[in-house]
This record gives C-alpha cells, structure tokens and sequence, in this order.
C-alpha cells in the first residue's frame, strides 16, 4: 500500500493546520513547496515568485515536489502527508503554458489513490506576504484540482468544515476504510 497521501485544495482551506494535527499525531509531513519557494524567493531577491514570474515559480515547485518525493521516507509504518503535490504545479503549468505537464510529470511520483481535497472557506481565508491572491484566485484553483485529480484516477474527498482535530480523525478514518 501506498503510504505517500496528499492534502490539497483551496488555499486558505485549513491544510497546514490539519497537517499540523497529523504531524502532532505522529505522521510524516512534507511541507508545502510553494510557501518554502516564496521564503526562498523573498529571501534571496528572487524572481521566481507568482506575481513576478509564474512560469518560473511552477517550475521551481515542480522540481522542489520532485525532490520532496524522492526523500519522503518510504519505510514509515505511518502515513506520508504531503502538502500539495506534483501534481498541482504541474496542472497549474499545463493550464498556463499548454505545456503537456500532466502526462509528462503526472505519473513520475507515486502517491495513495485517496486524496483530500480542502474546499474554499471564507471565513478563515486570509492573505500574507506569501500569500497575496485573492479568495477568487483560490477558489478557481480549488476547482481546477477537482477537476484534474479525478481525471488522474485519484478519489477524491472533501475535508469537512469541522475543527481541526474532527478534520484528522476523517483523514485517518478514511483511509483505514480503504
């Protein structure tokens, strides 16, 4: 079985608080590539930020998500929780380049066929230095990976609007059920 589960969706959705309360659990996670591309970025002085160079932003995604998956430990008796995938950069490439990503990058990492998808919510969305888009930007986002994820052969399960630890247990439970 395939222990490497994503957790993606709407930004803003509750993600990193959720996998928060899977890590504190005792579960793997890797962290979201975008946000560690960002501090890089702002860090540096880089140009490879989404509101200056979106195509080279997805591209540094895509390879940090290569990289994620590649050292993700594989022998965990616990799930992997990954913060977003390849899968999003790539898509998110596809759709802004018409570049065949998906099928080029799409099945180069493994991940459980079950994957968790955080639906807009705009009572606890907000925007950071990180995160500049709008709520409609994550909402068109959000679609896009319902979309896509599907398409991919993935089952998709939206995370309920519940608290934090209520979001865990149907993570775990969900995938103990399959």
């Amino acid at each position: 079985m395939n222990h490497f589960v994503i957790i993606s969706g709407c930004s803003g959705g509750g993600k990193s608080t959720l996998l928060a309360e899977l890590q504190r659990r005792g579960h793997a996670v890797v962290e979201e590539p975008g946000r560690r591309v960002v501090q890089q970025e702002l860090r540096t002085g880089g140009r490879a930020l989404p509101w200056l160079d979106l195509v080279g932003f997805l591209r540094r995604l895509i390879a940090m998500a290569q990289d994620d998956h590649a050292k993700a430990p594989r022998d965990s008796k616990h799930w992997v929780f990954f913060d977003r995938s390849l899968i999003d950069a790539a898509s998110a490439l596809q759709t802004l380049t018409n570049e065949p990503a998906l099928a080029r990058l799409g099945q180069a990492c493994d991940y459980n066929p079950q994957v968790f998808l955080a639906p807009p919510w705009p009572e606890i969305y907000v925007q950071d230095t990180e995160r500049r888009h709008g709520l409609d930007a994550a909402v068109g986002e959000f679609e896009q990976l319902q979309r896509v994820y599907p398409l991919l052969g993935y089952t998709v399960s939206l995370l309920p609007k519940v608290s934090v630890a209520e979001r865990a247990d149907f993570v775990l439970s969900t995938l103990a059920s399959n």
